[in-house]
C-alpha cells in the first residue's frame, strides 16, 4: 500500500474502511424529541467551558428513527441535547448518545467528536402512543411516550420549516494520543443542510430516566416536562469546523 494509497481512505480499519467519505443523506429521519425542565447546577457540571447553558435549564432528550442513511445503513438513536450559547450565539451541545450501529459511531466520534455508545435505542408507535425506550447492557435506562400526532405545528412558511434543525450544533471532540497524552481536544460545530420536511406534531409527552453509572442520562433530572414534538425530515450532514481549540493557549481554532 503506497502512502497515496494510504491518505485516499475514507477511514480504519485500512482494508474495509468502516465509512465512506461524507457528506451524508439521511432520507425520512424520524424524531421525538421531549424537552423537559431539570437543575441548573446539573447542566453546568456537564456543559464543557467555553460554552454557557441558555440559562432556561431546559435539555432535549431525542429518539431518532434512521431508516435510510447514506454510508451508515438503517439504525436508531437516542440521547442528550443542552440548550446554550457559544460567545452569544444560541447553538445545541450533544451531551450523548446510544446507537445501535457501528459505522455511525466511529464515523461520528472521528469526525465530528459526537459522545457515541453502543445502546439499544427504539423509537416506534404503539397503538396510540409514540415510544421512545433506550436500552444499556441489557437493562432499561430511558423511555419517552408521546400523544401520537395530535397537534400540527408545521410553519405555514415553507422556507421556515426545520429552523430548530438549522440551529448550530456544537460537540466535544476528545482524540487520545497513542503516547498516552491528549492529541486533539477541541469544540466541533457543524450545520445540517438541504432539510426537507415532511411533517411537525407537538403534543403532551412523559419522560421516565433510570441511574445508570455507563447511561448517566438521569444526571439530568426531570423536574418538569415542557412538551414533546413528532417530526421527519430528509437532511444531509456535512463535514463541521473548529470552533475552540483547548490545546492552543488562546483556544483560537488556527
Amino acid at each position: 500500500m503506497t502512502p497515496q494509497d494510504i491518505l485516499s481512505l475514507s477511514a480504519m480499519p485500512p482494508a474495509n474502511p468502516s465509512y465512506p467519505r461524507g457528506p451524508y443523506r439521511f432520507v425520512n429521519r424520524e424524531y421525538l424529541i421531549i424537552t423537559y425542565e431539570t437543575d441548573p447546577e446539573a447542566i453546568r457540571a456537564i456543559v464543557p467551558e467555553p460554552l454557557e447553558p441558555d440559562g432556561s435549564g431546559h435539555v432535549h432528550y431525542e429518539w431518532i428513527a434512521m431508516p435510510d442513511s447514506s454510508g451508515f445503513g438503517s439504525y436508531h438513536e437516542s440521547g442528550i441535547v443542552i440548550p446554550c450559547t457559544f460567545r452569544g450565539e444560541p447553538v445545541n451541545y450533544t451531551a450523548m448518545m446510544f446507537l445501535n450501529d457501528e459505522p455511525p459511531i466511529s464515523a461520528g466520534r472521528e469526525i465530528w467528536g459526537f459522545p457515541k455508545r453502543r445502546g439499544e435505542p427504539r423509537l416506534e408507535v404503539r397503538a396510540d402512543t409514540l415510544t421512545g425506550t433506550l436500552d444499556y447492557a441489557g437493562e432499561r435506562v430511558a423511555m419517552g411516550t408521546m400523544t401520537y400526532k395530535y397537534q400540527d405545528r408545521m410553519a405555514p412558511d415553507p422556507t421556515k420549516r426545520g429552523a430548530h434543525l438549522r440551529k448550530t450544533s456544537v460537540n466535544l471532540k476528545i482524540i487520545p494520543c497513542v503516547t498516552g497524552g491528549t492529541r486533539i481536544a477541541e469544540l466541533v460545530a457543524y450545520n445540517l443542510t438541504d432539510i426537507h420536511m415532511h411533517f411537525h406534531f407537538s403534543g403532551a409527552a412523559r419522560l421516565h430516566l433510570i441511574p445508570h453509572i455507563n447511561a448517566p442520562v438521569a444526571d439530568l433530572p426531570v423536574r418538569r416536562v415542557i412538551e414533546g414534538r413528532h417530526f421527519k425530515a430528509d437532511l444531509t450532514l456535512p463535514y463541521g469546523r473548529v470552533i475552540h481549540d483547548y490545546l492552543s493557549p488562546t483556544g483560537a481554532s488556527e
